[in-house]
């Protein structure tokens, strides 16, 4: 039987989210979806800066943490602190992946994998969509 009061507050959270994200946020932040390679916003990009959770604020990944990885999403070698990712394991699509989420509010970010370089040799593999880029001020 559905505990009514889960279902309820189910449907709230969607509302709250699909009332604050846009349709393709709200598809890979809540939905575990995936924005094309090559396609994000921040896939090439380069400027310092600290990357933040779309949904929550959250800081998450820092820009000297950022290298080009070729896969066409943002990639990063470390979060800033590892105790604000969940990792969860993920065997949808017949792969057999590791999920990254935010802790602090379940957005989903990417995959993380153990082909990155040294010294952590993990790729986080982060969504442009799943994060938000607050550049640092000069001077």
């Amino acid at each position: 039987m559905l505990d009514k009061s889960k279902s309820q507050a189910l449907d709230q959270e969607e509302a709250y989210w699909r009332a604050r994200l846009s349709p393709q946020e709200f598809h890979v932040c809540r939905g575990q979806g995936t924005e094309r390679a090559f396609t994000g916003e921040y896939w090439d990009c380069d400027t310092p800066g600290v990357y933040h959770c779309r949904c929550c604020d959250k800081p998450l990944f820092h820009s000297t943490a950022k290298y080009d990885a070729g896969c066409g999403w943002p990639s990063f070698c470390r979060p800033c602190n590892r105790d604000d990712i969940l990792e969860i394991p993920d065997h949808s699509h017949g792969m057999h992946r590791t999920e990254v989420q935010c802790k602090a509010c379940g957005c989903h970010l990417g995959h993380v994998f153990s082909d990155g370089p040294a010294p952590t040799g993990l790729r986080y593999c982060i969504n442009s969509v799943s994060v938000r880029l607050v550049a640092e001020v000069e001077g």
